[in-house]
């Protein structure tokens, strides 16, 4: 399965990454079968060099079945070269489980009776 992803390259706490499309089970920054832009965050927003695409060949390889990660289908997406994603539903990971908050809800509306019983 063909993926358009991102490479990692730049110094130490200076990123800079190259946009390529890679056999999605080879290493981040391992063989890529070609390059079609470059992604550098430390530019601002607005600047026209902080993400250049090939849009031709971004074209081919949707065409032909790659598929972009969620980073770079959100830059396809601000260049016009496929419809926005939907976004992921957030995960429930760091919220505690599903008794824990029955009991929080269970307290907090037992608090409010208990100072309006006293007061």
């Amino acid at each position: 399965m063909l993926a358009i992803r991102m490479t990692r390259h730049g110094a130490k706490k200076r990123p800079f990454f190259h946009i390529v499309v890679a056999d999605s089970r080879s290493p981040r920054d391992g063989r890529f079968i070609e390059k079609l832009g470059t992604y550098n965050p430390l530019l601002p927003r607005e600047h026209a060099q902080r993400i250049t695409l090939d849009k031709e060949r971004i074209a081919h390889w949707l065409k032909v079945g790659a598929q972009p990660s969620d980073r770079v289908a959100k830059f396809l997406a601000q260049a016009e070269l496929m419809k926005p994603r939907e976004r992921r539903e957030q995960s429930k990971k760091p919220l505690p489980r599903a008794k824990t908050q029955e009991r929080m809800k269970a307290a907090a509306t037992a608090e409010p009776a208990k100072e309006a019983a006293a007061g």
